[in-house]
């Protein structure tokens, strides 16, 4: 958090005082100290998921269609206690429950991940196997506690969902949260991260756009609920989202990621008629 002091303290209007860099460097320890550093490791969520639970996946194994999770420790559920709490889990058994069909999750996403570590995620996918049906990419809050550029942050972002879009997976990028949200972070620094976060969101949209993916700006649907019960919807680092937050997550991006299955099925339907 540090380093986004130090960039964002420039963000505004005209050249920051010293003494006002000083005192958003300070509030910046003092966000971090209360914040924190989860070391813990997010619930092993990988399989298949039916209407009817869940099931090991082993190779070779038919699933009707593969969803691969991209990006930060949200995207890998870090904050959760059980697999059925992570994120890529209920979006999964949301398209299980909505289609009948055998659904199988693979996470690439990583804990610290900024856009920048997004292709190697790629990589990683390319490496293990073909590209999935349809692709989740949730990155963007460590590019703003991270001092990363915002045009190459969203540079990065659009890169890979092009790389995923061209080997024929849907894309679904949850833009980068509100981190004026997160109320271990003291004011005046929760408003200039709330800038930048609003900021590199936007950028995310075009670049996704342009490259051929869908977006849910998470930031703007989830930012008014996060700020009125940060007791129930962040976990208990204070940054993080709880269960109760990821479930609120996902109910935003499950009925994007479903319109888009249903396109796709339809466009295949009328070329085969």
């Amino acid at each position: 958090m540090a380093g986004a002091a130090t960039v964002l303290v420039g963000s505004g209007a005209g050249t920051a005082s010293w003494a006002a860099y000083r005192l958003l460097t300070t509030q910046a320890g003092t966000a971090r100290g209360m914040i924190g550093r989860d070391t813990s490791k997010p619930p092993e969520a990988d399989g298949i998921y039916t209407p009817h639970g869940f099931e090991r996946w082993r190779t070779g194994e038919h699933a009707d269609l593969h969803l691969m999770i991209f990006g930060d420790s949200t995207a890998a559920g870090l904050g959760c206690r059980r697999a059925a709490e992570v994120p890529g889990v209920r979006i999964a058994h949301g398209l299980a429950d909505a289609t009948g069909q055998r659904i199988r999750l693979s996470t690439k996403a990583i804990s610290g991940a900024t856009s920048k570590g997004l292709a190697g995620q790629v990589d990683a996918m390319f490496v293990a196997g073909g590209p999935p049906d349809a692709a989740v990419v949730l990155v963007g809050a460590n590019d703003v506690t991270k001092k990363h550029s915002i045009a190459r942050s969203a540079e990065r972002l659009g890169s890979a969902v092009s790389r995923l879009h061209g080997a024929g997976s849907i894309v679904v990028v949850g833009t980068c949260p509100d981190l004026g949200s997160v109320t271990a972070i003291p004011e005046p620094l929760r408003s200039v991260v709330h800038r930048w976060s609003i900021r590199l969101a936007r950028a995310q949209t075009a670049a996704t756009r342009a490259a051929g993916g869908r977006t849910v700006a998470m930031g703007d649907l989830m930012s008014k609920d996060f700020r009125a019960s940060p007791e129930q919807l962040f976990s208990a680092d204070g940054f993080h989202p709880s269960a109760e937050g990821y479930a609120l997550a996902a109910t935003h991006l499950l009925p994007e990621l479903t319109r888009a299955l249903a396109e796709r099925d339809m466009a295949a339907v009328d070329i085969s008629s």
